[in-house]
């Protein structure tokens, strides 16, 4: 599924419901004459959306100076992250801004918007001239210099012949990059050849290369100058949103329709979920059952460089917003895109996947049993709390949750690992019922509302489904509900929890209409909508807002710290700002008073399971190999030069490539576990060739997993 929302956690099924009174909104100003119906509309969202962040939010921030300076600096960056439009001097004339935009919001007025705005489409028609005479002229590769990527580290260049410059050296990498792919495109094609090729020279390479470039910054400039005023006021307004906390996101009335479709229809892509990040696109999540998920190969964090129709050129997709990527990935069942990725290690691939039918309920939970020496061990995998309100037996993860225990039981299985790797949240009610199946019965989570009023969610029915050894997997794409049922299933030491510390997100958003809202906010936008009608479009759309905030039963809060494993394996990213944790607008971890429960002594050995755990996870090449890439990928984050000089690319794109294929090769030879099919799932699996060829990749993904294999050897040896 491809739809328009920062992370597959931010789902609202957690949902309690909104805040029902709204108090008085303190900024209401008078509607001012002789202006334009486009600014009054303006100005109209502006205050609703103030005084639903106000009134409705969790936690509002002041606006103050402080707040004044996080929208400033976060605008400017969603413009121009990459610092390629704005100089210096442009900077410094509205400097002020940055500490004087507080007041400019309390008195409603846009005129920080629209200077910027104004700005922004001057430098975009001058840059234009840049690009296009760059690319007339040949590159060199044999210097010595390089290109800083990473945008926070990047300042403003001093003045228009700087910026001029800096066009120049990113479109040399860019051309660097497409030559090299050229290159060792054609020596591919010269080795596997059994006929003699023409070989193209090398200046030839170079001169493809740049008309590939040339080509791809016209489409590039093509959608800038389609994006309007509205298009950008809606980046300022979500630069406002997300300085309240990551997950508030204002949704202007086209792009709540394209979610409202999202949410409940059923459609033909890939089944991926996107976001722009730092003016890159990259996967949040896979949809379990879609297609990119049987296909294999793409992953979270990957982020998305071009898109290909088949065997067609492929459309490089900078600066694309979430909606145009949307519908260039999208297409007619049975036909093939072609993405091509780049990963946190650096190196790049073209992923082929063939779209087919997205459908939200093929997200279920499953089981296996794991043949270990004369025991089995059940192994259940719930890719997410999924729930279905709208239909009267719709299905529910606990009732299916439920059905897998018991048929596991059946099995004779004494021990369970619960597989919550990647499982972005959903349902409360269910991780509720989920924690009552582990333990007889009592407090699983604390949730406190805007007032500050906290409850506690128990399970009320005594008595347990399962009371034998548990362990639960997790890593840092874990969230919302999955970290619920991880830290309660830890406070009661229930279950030995593994795996990486989870993302962090200990928070409640719901969608709140602000058409309906803006009802209740007096004299100026009853003045203001009726100013617009007839030459405006009077509708505001909607805010998914954060209303609540959850806390484990021993008091301590799952936002921003997630939940710390017992036994922690490493992991290629753990250095790495990833999770709730990398955005300085998170809402901060505190605590409150532990909820009422009695601790078990199910897990008495945890210090020699840590050890032992550790000794192998040493010994283990795999785990090593881990290590080894999270170091490479921490120094890279720190210092994230790329050389221009040819031979010094092609160095790091081979260093790269051979990590990449070290990995392959570890992972083809760890295939150390027994994992079959239960007795009562066999006819479904084996109900037709589209199911056994999918359940067999399935099993042998899981006999090749380190990470399972390694809470298998960690379950075996609870007493």
């Amino acid at each position: 599924m491809l739809q328009f929302m920062k992370n597959k956690v931010l789902i609202p099924l957690l949902i309690m419901g909104f805040i029902a009174a709204f108090l008085s909104f303190r900024y209401i100003k008078e509607l001012e004459p002789n202006v334009s119906t486009s600014v009054v509309k303006k100005e109209m969202v502006l205050q609703t959306i103030l005084a639903a962040l106000e009134q409705g939010h969790f936690a509002p921030k002041v606006i103050d100076d402080s707040f004044s300076k996080s929208i400033y600096n976060k605008f400017i960056s969603n413009l121009d992250y990459e610092k390629k439009f704005f100089t210096k001097k442009q900077m410094d004339s509205i400097s002020f801004y940055e500490y004087a935009l507080d007041e400019e919001l309390k008195a409603g007025n846009i005129y920080f918007f629209q200077i910027v705005n104004a700005m922004f489409s001057s430098q975009i028609k001058k840059v234009e001239s840049y690009y296009k005479d760059i690319l007339t002229k040949k590159f060199t590769f044999d210097s010595k210099d390089s290109v800083l990527l990473n945008g926070d580290k990047l300042d403003f260049a001093a003045n228009d012949q700087a910026l001029y410059n800096r066009w120049y050296t990113f479109l040399k990498y860019r051309t660097l990059s497409k030559y090299h792919t050229l290159r060792s495109e054609q020596n591919a094609l010269k080795d596997s050849s059994k006929k003699a090729i023409v070989l193209k020279s090398d200046d030839s390479l170079e001169a493809e290369a740049r008309r590939g470039i040339l080509k791809d910054y016209d489409s590039y400039f093509k959608r800038l100058k389609k994006l309007d005023e509205n298009d950008r006021f809606t980046i300022f307004i979500n630069a406002l949103t997300s300085c309240e906390d990551p997950h508030t996101d204002y949704f202007p009335p086209k792009d709540k329709k394209s979610f409202d479709e999202s949410m409940s229809g059923t459609f033909y892509g890939i089944g991926a979920q996107l976001k722009v990040e730092d003016g890159k696109v990259k996967i949040v999540s896979i949809v379990t059952g879609s297609p990119c998920w049987k296909q294999g190969e793409l992953k979270a964090n990957d982020e998305i460089v071009k898109v290909g129709q088949g065997k067609e050129e492929p459309v490089d997709v900078q600066g694309y917003d979430i909606e145009d990527v949307v519908k260039i990935i999208r297409g007619e069942k049975g036909t093939e895109v072609r993405l091509t990725i780049k990963r946190l290690d650096g190196t790049s691939k073209v992923i082929p996947i063939i779209r087919g039918e997205v459908l939200m309920e093929e997200v279920f939970a499953k089981s296996a049993i794991i043949n270990d020496k004369n025991a089995k061990i059940g192994y259940i995998y719930l890719p997410e709390f999924y729930a279905d309100f709208q239909h009267r037996n719709g299905r529910h993860c606990s009732e299916d949750i439920k059905k897998e225990i018991e048929k596991l039981k059946a099995e004779n299985v004494s021990k369970i690992i619960l597989d919550l790797r990647e499982n972005g949240g959903g349902s409360l009610g269910d991780v509720v019922d989920i924690a009552g199946f582990f333990i007889d019965q009592g407090p699983i989570v604390q949730v406190k509302n805007s007032y500050r009023e906290s409850s506690v969610l128990s399970d009320k029915n005594p008595g347990t489904l399962f009371d034998g050894t548990l362990a639960i997997l997790v890593n840092q794409n874990s969230a919302s509900a999955s970290e619920i049922l991880a830290a309660a299933m830890q406070d009661y030491n229930r279950a030995i929890i593994i795996g990486t510390p989870t993302y962090g997100k200990g928070t409640v958003q719901n969608m709140l209409s602000l058409d309906d809202f803006s009802t209740s906010l007096g004299d100026f936008v009853e003045k203001a909508k009726a100013y617009i009608v007839g030459k405006e479009n009077t509708e505001i759309g909607a805010l998914k807002i954060t209303i609540q905030k959850f806390y484990r039963i021993n008091g301590g809060s799952t936002q921003l710290k997630g939940v710390t494993p017992d036994i922690i394996l490493p992991s290629a990213y753990e250095d790495l700002e990833i999770g709730e944790r990398k955005d300085k607008a998170a809402l901060k971890w505190d605590e409150i008073a532990p909820a009422s429960y009695t601790k078990s002594n199910r897990i008495n050995n945890k210090a020699a399971l840590i050890a032992a755990s550790q000794k192998r996870v040493n010994l283990n090449p795999l785990f090593t190999f881990v290590k080894q890439t999270n170091e490479k990928l921490k120094k890279k984050e720190q210092y994230y030069y790329v050389q221009l000089r040819y031979d010094d690319y092609k160095k790091e794109m081979d260093e790269a490539a051979a990590l990449s294929k070290r990995a392959e090769e570890l992972q083809k030879k760890n295939n150390n576990l027994n994992i079959t099919n239960l007795n009562a799932d066999l006819a479904k699996v084996n109900l037709d060739s589209t199911s056994i060829t999918k359940n067999k990749e399935w099993l042998k993904n899981l006999n090749k997993d380190i990470y399972l294999s390694e809470a298998v050897q960690i379950i075996r040896d609870i007493k």
